[in-house]
């Protein structure tokens, strides 16, 4: 061929190649890689559709870096990390794809404002979601012969690694194993927290791009068997912008060499009339308590204590309790306009003050009802007095039943769920429906299975472990069925020690598209008996707590069930990490603020940090 038309031949197929800006599609295929197992490339595709669906170019565009870690520098070939570097492509209009970089100065050197800039010499990792039709012929006989897994609409991932020459040529190639574990992990990783970033308020309303706050998040990624090495369990970390830490600031005074925040002990009014030092358990007034001058977290009845307390376990926890004590703001709901601050001591007060008190399923918040047994508590057909008999616009009514069945309602906090409802903001049915609305926010929203599987009108099997105060609380459960709307139809299966024997073996129609069973007994003696659940979901758990979920911990790791779990506070959530490590699980949806957790904030005894029920939500095998 004349020089003249191969280079003509080659800028065709520049312009209407298959690579996402940087031209030509490569042709490389995972076919061709050596030693490379069909299960490899199926969890490979698999990672890459988890990634597809939470869609991060909806937010991201291409002058977003985000910093990598996998894993120790010691688990990678030389010692070092491959693509501590990754942005995404697309978010602006074109091909979707992920691009990875050798280092932070190749990104910084090679983002353009829409697409990647060419740099000779400089390797990048990329994966490019392509549409089937203009794939390789290669990659669409790998597809049909692996049943590999879809991404989105008829998309398909293709990797590759990639580089120009010094004339601007696009060379390509098939990328290693090793990257590919490597990419594998940043992938399931992302897909993880890349929702957690909070948007920069504080950005020029000129401003063409979202920016966002400083941000690092750890999570623990297992590698399938078939990519597996000598450990299964990576802990991947990404930060944004790349090289942002974890920070830590233990004494607000840079120069000073003092061991304990031993300033003026300081002294706060408090709306709890009766509090106790953490240190010796004594009680003290809350007008005269002493907290710590650094975290604001802990109570002392002195500063003896406090600088007791400090020597012995504190000082260790003091710079993750600010951090924790950071987020009150965050965590609170300001659109309420009932009181939203509650007292572990002073439950009754707090139920007289929205007129509550001992009525209905409220009698569950308080000590006063503690003597009978949960799910023994008398009960009326009558709606308005479950609901502890708030004014009729003040709680949510059963919904008329539709002969058309819809698509369930996607509802992401409070507001919406208040609206849909036509609820007014006075109203405090969020306190009790936070059980039910959780669960909906499970299935819905994080468990992707459960969710299809509605979609398609299957029937969706829930076991719920432990319940306690929700088996007083069946009619707030019927509004999972009112949102639900069909045309799934979803079984929960409430399965605990405390579900009374009277209750036992007896189904409660909550809807029309719900029904809930109930089992008495420990759960990892009677899941044999019980038809094999599509998730498993435990709230407010308190792992530490109680001994019996290590065994229920162990099943959900023997039969790989998904599973949902929440607590109420960072500090519980972390002891449950522990506890789900301990049964040889793993963290695979990270600890996040809940959306419909209780807007009414818990004060402990001895405590401040921020404790919500349901306040944080993690989940396993995901």
């Amino acid at each position: 061929m004349d020089s003249h038309l191969k280079k003509l031949f080659t800028r065709y197929n520049e312009q209407f190649g298959s690579g996402p800006g940087l031209g030509t599609g490569s042709g490389t295929c995972l076919m061709n890689i050596d030693n490379i197992s069909p299960s490899f490339i199926k969890s490979l595709y698999k990672a890459a559709a988890s990634l597809y669906r939470t869609d991060p170019w909806k937010r991201f565009q291409p002058d977003h870096l985000f910093g990598l870690k996998v894993g120790k520098d010691s688990d990678w070939p030389g010692k070092k990390q491959l693509f501590p570097c990754v942005q995404f492509i697309g978010g602006n209009g074109g091909d979707l794809a992920v691009y990875m970089f050798r280092s932070e100065s190749d990104a910084k050197k090679m983002t353009g404002s829409r697409e990647t800039i060419r740099v000779p010499n400089l390797e990048i990792m990329r994966a490019t979601y392509e549409v089937e039709s203009l794939m390789l012929p290669s990659h669409k006989k790998m597809i049909k012969s692996l049943c590999l897994e879809i991404s989105g609409d008829n998309r398909y991932p293709v990797f590759d690694i990639c580089r120009c020459n010094s004339s601007g040529e696009l060379q390509c190639r098939n990328p290693t194993i090793e990257e590919l574990r490597f990419f594998y992990g940043v992938m399931k990783s992302i897909s993880l927290v890349h929702s957690l970033l909070q948007e920069d308020y504080t950005t020029p309303k000129w401003s063409k791009s979202i920016r966002f706050d400083p941000f690092i998040e750890t999570v623990d990624v297992q590698f399938p068997s078939e990519m597996s090495k000598s450990n299964n369990l990576v802990a991947v970390t990404i930060s944004h912008p790349p090289g942002h830490g974890y920070t830590e600031k233990v004494n607000s005074n840079p120069g000073s060499t003092q061991s304990t925040p031993t300033k003026k002990p300081e002294k706060v009014n408090s709306n709890l009339d009766l509090r106790r030092c953490a240190q010796c358990d004594k009680e003290v007034p809350g007008d005269q308590i002493t907290i710590c001058d650094h975290c604001k977290g802990v109570i002392y009845c002195d500063s003896f204590c406090q600088k007791q307390h400090w020597k012995e376990s504190h000082k260790a926890e003091c710079g993750l309790y600010k951090a924790m004590m950071e987020r009150e703001e965050e965590l609170a709901i300001p659109a309420f306009t009932f009181p939203c601050s509650n007292s572990d001591i002073h439950q009754c007060k707090y139920l007289e003050t929205i007129g509550v008190h001992r009525k209905g399923m409220w009698r569950r918040k308080c000590p006063c009802f503690s003597h009978c047994p949960f799910g023994s508590l008398p009960t009326t057909d009558q709606i308005q007095d479950s609901w502890g008999g708030l004014n009729d616009d003040e709680y949510p009514h059963e919904k008329s039943k539709s002969k058309s069945k819809s698509n369930p309602v996607i509802i992401s906090g409070w507001p919406e769920y208040y609206n849909l409802r036509s609820l007014p903001i006075s109203s405090p049915v969020a306190h009790i429906l936070s059980h039910p609305l959780t669960v909906y926010y499970i299935l819905t929203t994080l468990s992707i299975t459960s969710k299809n599987l509605l979609l398609k009108g299957k029937d969706v099997i829930l076991h719920y472990i432990g319940p306690e105060e929700e088996l007083d609380c069946l009619p707030a459960f019927s509004e999972i069925d009112s949102t639900l709307n069909g045309p799934g139809n979803l079984q929960i299966v409430m399965i605990g020690p405390k579900v009374p024997s009277t209750l036992s073996g007896l189904t409660f129609q909550t809807g029309t598209h719900m029904r809930v069973n109930m089992v008495k007994g420990i759960y990892q003696e009677e899941v044999s008996f019980l038809p094999r659940p599509d998730l498993v979901v435990g709230l407010n758990c308190g792992f530490e707590s109680n001994s019996s979920w290590f065994g229920a911990l162990e099943v959900v790791k023997s039969k790989d069930l998904p599973g949902f779990f929440t607590d109420q506070s960072e500090v519980l959530c972390g002891k449950a990490k522990q506890v789900i490590r301990g049964a040889g699980l793993h963290i695979t949806h990270p600890v996040t603020p809940n959306p419909f957790r209780s807007p009414v904030r818990n004060f402990g005894v001895s405590s401040n940090l921020p404790s919500y029920s349901n306040g944080f939500v993690f989940g396993v095998n995901t």
